[in-house]
């Protein structure tokens, strides 16, 4: 029987100290990928050293879309590392490494919202309120009282975050793997994620042909028609010719500037 892997209180630390890193490589197509992925990389040295394509796999699996607010994301990368761990563990086929990305998707919409209303909004605008002032009066007690408003409770927050979800997490995760509600939540969270960018396309996607057509001697616009044969037609087919490009392997960045060259040239001629 092979040698139950555990994650050493060493990696541990290494991988919560990387975790002040989350927002050194940010990019705006993955957000906080990297920073992730850099994150993980002690655990998952630990986890799959050994075994380089498990190693490449889980490397991609990081490297995926993440974005949340930086003083809860602990809690996350806590709970991220148990299941690594759990997944490690497992025997070929038991374990399903989709329902780690899926955790994390659900998961940090929900924190993001928390950790950006009450340490970006709140403590941190409160605390520069205070500071500033006695700051500017050169009174020591400015960056002192910042420190205890702001700082000191992030700080709490994600060291206890950090161990609640790992330690917390690979017990709460054994649970809902043994009554199958792991199972559940990956599927609601795949579910819910194609829901809300369904719902994006015709509210934050948006073609307006004000191209004519004359037919009979009448003169008809182009777009009455697409949105006669069905409302947000041209919206629908841009967001699936993207994912197409996508699905290819070509970059966001590429499709980005494809669609800005696009609509200037659109523009131009009077298109849209």
């Amino acid at each position: 029987m092979a040698e139950e892997k555990k994650l050493s209180t060493a990696t541990l630390k290494k991988v919560f100290n990387r975790h002040y890193q989350l927002l050194g490589c940010f990019n705006y197509e993955r957000q906080m990928s990297t920073g992730f992925a850099w994150t993980m990389m002690p655990a998952l040295r630990n986890l799959y050293g050994d075994d380089p394509d498990k190693m490449q796999e889980a490397v991609k699996r990081h490297l995926e879309f993440f974005n949340c607010a930086t003083t809860v994301s602990p809690f996350i990368i806590g709970i991220t590392c148990a299941m690594e761990e759990q997944y490690a563990n497992s025997a070929e086929g038991e374990y399903d490494p989709a329902s780690i990305t899926s955790v994390k998707t659900a998961l940090m919409g929900p924190l993001a919202g928390i950790g950006d209303s009450f340490f970006w909004g709140t403590f941190r605008v409160i605390g520069a309120g205070i500071a500033a002032p006695l700051a500017i009066a050169a009174n020591v007690l400015g960056p002192i009282l910042y420190l205890v408003i702001n700082v000191i409770p992030s700080e709490i927050v994600r060291r206890l975050g950090f161990k609640i979800g790992y330690e917390g997490g690979s017990k709460f995760l054994d649970r809902i793997q043994a009554d199958g509600t792991l199972q559940k939540m990956t599927e609601a969270a795949r579910i819910m994620g194609l829901v809300v960018i369904g719902a994006m396309i015709p509210s934050m996607v948006t073609i307006a042909l004000t191209a004519t057509a004359s037919i009979n001697g009448a003169e008809i616009v182009v777009q009455d028609i697409f949105d006669q044969i069905c409302p947000q037609i041209l919206p629908l087919g841009l967001v699936f010719a993207c994912y197409a490009l996508l699905k290819k392997r070509v970059s966001g960045t590429v499709i980005l500037f494809v669609l800005l060259a696009l609509g200037i040239v659109m523009t131009a001629f009077g298109l849209v």
